[in-house]
């Protein structure tokens, strides 16, 4: 059996009764698809099997494909292990990895803050050495994803008060059950829901550094670019999708037979093969500090203009809700209607555009600084 039917056979067999999302990452890990391909020493594998670049993007796109749920353990799996497979040490492979791959541990990213988000390097959260070693962090971050279930948390500090910009930041570890010392706040949306969280900490306790204190943002920048790789692809199928049920509409409205939409709805198809292409090219790839940067600016802007054109596809229907609109059944958005509005935020979240273009015409054009 060849490795893409063994993943399509065991997500047929195991997804008709997909449990709670924390007990499908502990089965995930059981079954081996966490952590595929995370090296190890003398033979050995911090995950769960070894695996090569081009089956770690067949499980991505497989998984993608099924339609299975969201990853509660994607920031764990995606963000940390890599980050600390690259710059961590071996005690710290061996103690955060194998929890990771067995499905066990959470962990949530804290990163931007009121005031500091696609702008990382102004941070104010502060750690401070507690005399035994590890450090007390005080501070808030924000739009922290999975905060609320997270076991862990990695977080981007200031453990030197008389820095400023993107020194003396430390990229830190620490566990999430701090009573009295950390509070997470769902942030509740417009849409009613709450994916994101404030997180306040008050002296909560770090116990580790990754890559020494004061590299925190050669860490941080290094996470970054780890971010956008086989994950990547697998995003692109539901791109993809996306897609071909815009097209379905335009057909079945007539909208396709307008030459101006069908000449947007081409351009969509091969600005995503570009994307794909893009995103092969450079798989694997860390020593180029404009290529995630880059893969940003394609698929934030593509997915906006992909939003704007279901919309128009739709027609007077896209600007109106369910019929008749009553108390008990409120306003809900129709597919095409959150498609445009959610992809409104993919060009500021991850790092904005502007942010994006900056790296891009300092770190690989070698333009001057932008002025501030």
């Amino acid at each position: 059996m060849d490795f893409r039917t063994e993943v399509r056979t065991w997500l047929r067999s195991h997804l008709p009764d997909v449990p709670d999302p924390r007990t499908w990452e502990r089965e995930l890990g059981q079954a081996g698809w966490i952590g595929i391909g995370w090296p190890g020493d003398d033979g050995e594998t911090y995950g769960n099997r070894r695996a090569t670049l081009g089956e770690q993007v067949i499980w991505a796109e497989e998984y993608a494909r099924s339609k299975a749920p969201a990853r509660m353990g994607h920031i764990g799996e995606n963000l940390l292990a890599p980050t600390l497979i690259t710059y961590g040490t071996e005690e710290q492979k061996r103690r955060h990895l194998p929890p990771v791959a067995r499905g066990e541990a959470l962990w949530c990213q804290g990163y931007s803050e009121p005031g500091a988000g696609s702008d990382l390097a102004g941070i104010r959260t502060t750690a401070t050495p507690d005399g035994t070693g590890a450090y007390a962090v005080t501070g808030q971050k924000i739009w922290t994803s999975l905060a609320q279930d997270a076991d862990f948390c990695f977080v981007l500090a200031r453990t030197d008060p008389r820095s400023t910009r993107h020194h003396g930041l430390s990229f830190l570890l620490l566990d999430m059950d701090q009573p009295g010392r950390i509070e997470v706040r769902p942030i509740r949306q417009l849409t009613g829901t709450s994916e994101f969280n404030e997180v306040f900490f008050d002296g909560a306790r770090a116990t580790e550094t990754v890559g020494g204190e004061g590299n925190g943002w050669r860490v941080a920048m290094g996470l970054l670019a780890l971010e956008r790789g086989v994950s990547t692809l697998a995003q692109q199928i539901g791109f993809a999708e996306e897609l071909d049920r815009v097209v379905a509409a335009a057909v079945a409205s007539g909208a396709a037979e307008d030459p101006v939409i069908r000449a947007r709805l081409v351009r969509q198809w091969a600005e995503l093969d570009t994307m794909r292409r893009h995103a092969l090219r450079t798989l694997g790839t860390t020593g180029d500090p404009g290529a995630p940067s880059v893969a940003k600016l394609l698929w934030g802007g593509w997915h906006q203009r992909l939003g704007e054109l279901a919309v128009q596809v739709a027609g007077e229907a896209g600007a109106a809700g369910p019929e008749p609109w009553t108390a008990r059944r409120p306003y809900e958005l129709t597919p095409a209607q959150h498609l445009f509005l959610f992809s409104r935020a993919d060009t500021i979240y991850g790092g904005s555009d502007e942010i994006q273009r900056n790296i891009i015409a300092e770190r690989v054009l070698g333009l001057p600084r932008e002025p501030r």
